[in-house]
């Protein structure tokens, strides 16, 4: 059994080195993030993990660094009339529930299993979603691709809004109504994945889409809002327990500041489907990256009896493999603005 959490958690050292992959991390979890418009966390939690910071400092300084980005994005979606703020802040506080209950069952783990249990659950949990997410996505971009027509309306969105089940709520911007009890599962499952692995998009604006029925402009608009409410609420439980490595927070956040305004100029240039294509490729490296981290964990907590040595080349595949994800985001992302940013500029050559 290990001591209080206090004791546990370690900070790691910040050298010249961690700085700059920090700020690279974050420049790229940035551009991600103004691309395909996800939180990017799918790149930051993994790219901290690899440095050897903790799973639960990890999430914690991820989501320390989210909600203030949330909030920017939200005002601005909002002047564009893409936010129902009614339809956030509901799901916003059923998603709060969600995220105390993943810190609670964070800390359990943290608290039986310590640091190697915890960041095994993180890198597991990772795993997991980032190929299943990726391969969904992945086979969108080719049907999108594929596909002349444009993609149906779900067909489950339409069913559940028919159940007359009391309360019933209208929403004007989203221009639906529908029962509470649909909100509520879809919320909390936003709020626990948030605390896990500081990523609750992946459920909430796929879950707002294809169950509440939310257009994809008002789902992604309205997602910044339940993101600001769960990051604000979860950062102050996870600085209440000393998780929170402000500094972590400040360098990534200054890094995704600059990627995230190139990434939103990059989507006026090129089709939905590229869009989808960078995400999955993304998601896909990044869980391999995470798949050849758990070794470690697993000899950590006596699990497996692998040599030292091929534990070290399993972190060193694992840290290579992130920086190739890296590398291949933020190459594909810009490759493509510049190509179409040229084909554009001799259109307009030889109109004139």
């Amino acid at each position: 059994m290990h001591g209080p959490v206090s004791e546990v958690i370690q900070f790691i050292d910040l050298n010249a080195y961690s700085i700059v992959f920090l700020f690279i991390v974050g420049f790229i979890g940035g551009l991600v993030s103004g691309f395909i418009g996800s939180g990017g966390a799918f790149v930051l939690t993994p790219g901290m993990m690899s440095l050897g910071v903790p799973g639960t400092v990890a999430v914690a300084s991820n989501m320390c660094h989210k909600f203030p980005k949330a909030l920017v994005g939200a005002i601005k979606r909002y002047k564009y009339g893409q936010v129902d703020i009614k339809l956030g802040l509901i799901m916003g506080l059923f998603a709060e529930i969600g995220v105390q209950a993943g810190v609670v069952l964070q800390r359990h783990i943290l608290e039986k299993w310590g640091q190697a249990g915890s960041n095994l659950y993180v890198s597991f949990i990772f795993v997991l979603v980032l190929v299943v997410v990726g391969l969904f996505v992945m086979r969108d971009a080719v049907k999108m691709k594929n596909s002349v027509s444009e993609v149906p309306a779900p067909t489950l969105a339409k069913r559940l809004q028919q159940i007359e089940l009391w309360p019933m709520l209208t929403f004007k911007t989203a221009n639906l109504r529908i029962s509470m009890w649909f909100l509520v599962p879809v919320a909390l499952a936003t709020g626990m994945l948030a605390a896990t692995i500081a990523v609750g998009g992946f459920i909430g604006v796929p879950g707002l889409m294809y169950i509440i029925g939310a257009t994809s402009i008002v789902a992604s608009a309205t997602e910044l809002v339940i993101a600001f409410v769960m990051g604000l609420g979860g950062t102050l439980v996870w600085a209440y327990y000393g998780t929170v490595d402000i500094r972590l927070t400040m360098l990534i956040l200054a890094g995704s500041l600059f990627g995230v305004q190139l990434g939103a100029i990059g989507t006026t240039y090129v089709k939905e489907y590229m869009i989808k294509y960078v995400m999955a490729t993304i998601m896909l490296i990044v869980a391999v990256s995470r798949f050849f981290a758990i070794p470690r964990y697993l000899n950590e907590l006596q699990v497996t009896s692998l040599s030292p040595g091929s534990v070290v080349i399993m972190n060193q595949l694992s840290f290579g493999i992130m920086c190739f994800a890296l590398l291949v985001g933020a190459g594909i992302i810009l490759v493509n603005l510049f190509k179409a940013r040229s084909l554009e500029k001799s259109m307009v050559l030889q109109e004139g």
